[in-house]
């Protein structure tokens, strides 16, 4: 699983979208500042920890602050749901019909049975983008959100002895299509086809510090 992320606000080159503005990127840059020193955790009942992703709407690309996990009745869903396996996507292709692209400039797990934190990133603080479904959800005081869950996908070899899962990247020639395309098997086919094109660009680097520390909520 994806344990936690994080959007460095020195982002060096912006690969999100080959359309994507200074605006968009300018917002991405405030918020990463704000959440200074702070990686993204999954959002719980006892803390409202909102991140950007962007998404399509009616046509223009847009920032929306959104839900890590699913909400189900009015609480974070029992089963785990910050995560969605691509092979159930393909087995199962209808939780394709909303996407997002989530931003970050890196992702972390544990590996064990060492248990040392390492961070992946693609170069060196490039801003890229993961994979997400969506779902809107409420909490318990009747809130509406947009609720996310990162897309993983099996690692590649040179990955696979540090974590055997990683989040299914969106190279920018993709992004318009995973936004926008009609959700069906062939999507995330493409997806997975277009995500191995950067993977040996990306890099695992060990941690000293709890960066990547998992708090659940």
């Amino acid at each position: 699983m994806c344990a936690s992320y994080g959007l460095d606000p020195r982002f060096t080159d912006a690969e999100l979208l080959a359309e994507a503005d200074a605006e968009l990127l300018d917002g991405l840059r405030h918020w990463a500042e704000q959440n200074a020193e702070e990686t993204l955790r999954p959002t719980g009942k006892n803390l409202r920890n909102l991140n950007p992703i962007v998404v399509d709407t009616d046509g223009e690309t847009t920032l929306e602050p959104a839900w890590w996990g699913f909400l189900v009745d009015g609480q974070p869903a029992k089963f785990p749901s910050i995560n969605t396996r691509s092979e159930r996507l393909q087995d199962r292709p209808g939780s394709l019909k909303s996407r997002a692209i989530v931003p970050a400039t890196g992702w972390f797990e544990l590996k064990k049975p060492e248990r040392v934190w390492h961070e992946f990133g693609v170069d060196s603080r490039a801003l890229f983008g993961m994979a997400a479904v969506t779902q809107r959800g409420r909490t318990a005081d009747g809130e509406w959100f947009t609720c996310y869950s990162i897309v993983m996908r099996p690692a590649p070899a040179h990955l696979a002895d540090v974590h055997d899962r990683m989040p299914v990247l969106i190279p920018t020639p993709f992004a318009h299509d995973w936004l926008t395309a009609q959700g069906d098997r062939e999507l995330i086919d493409e997806a997975l086809l277009a995500a191995a094109s950067l993977d040996d660009r990306v890099i695992a680097t060990p941690r000293s510090d709890d960066k990547g520390t998992e708090r659940l909520f």
